[in-house]
């Protein structure tokens, strides 16, 4: 990778990418390739964990890129960790919270250091920009417990 994209990589992970964002609204959303998916290879729907958590997210028809990087038919992960699919805008950039985690680097891989307790949690791939696919490309949501 050269130099000039591993900085706005960096640049774009440590901002969530929203210096690049603009005023996105639900016109400019982009539609995904037929068959595009995205789901958890781990953790599995039901497990019982110790944190950190490690997730790994599987995505097929798409490729991956990092925030902000431009290319057909690819995104970045996004993970919601309690937080109903129905309560995000899908029309605008997905700001960054504890239930809203974005692997804006390009990563396929992460750990999240979780209290012990119920959670669920749910994968959803968005574009360049943050803004939701149309339609969303989503995955089914899991129910983990961590002690």
């Amino acid at each position: 990778m050269n130099t000039t994209l591993t900085r706005l990589s960096t640049l774009l992970v440590l901002t969530g990418g929203l210096a690049l964002v603009g005023t996105a609204t639900a016109a400019d959303r982009i539609a995904p390739p037929d068959g595009a998916k995205v789901y958890f290879i781990s953790p599995q729907d039901g497990e019982t964990l110790e944190s950190p958590v490690r997730v790994q997210m599987g995505l097929r028809d798409m490729g991956v890129a990092p925030a902000g990087v431009e290319m057909d038919n690819t995104g970045h992960h996004h993970l919601l960790v309690n937080k109903p699919l129905d309560e995000v805008d899908l029309d605008v950039s997905l700001p960054f919270s504890d239930h809203k985690r974005h692997f804006g680097g390009g990563q396929t891989e992460g750990e999240l250091e979780l209290e012990p307790g119920e959670y669920t949690l749910q994968l959803l791939f968005m574009d360049y920009r943050h803004i939701s696919f149309d339609p969303p490309v989503v995955s089914e949501k899991i129910t983990i417990t961590v002690e």
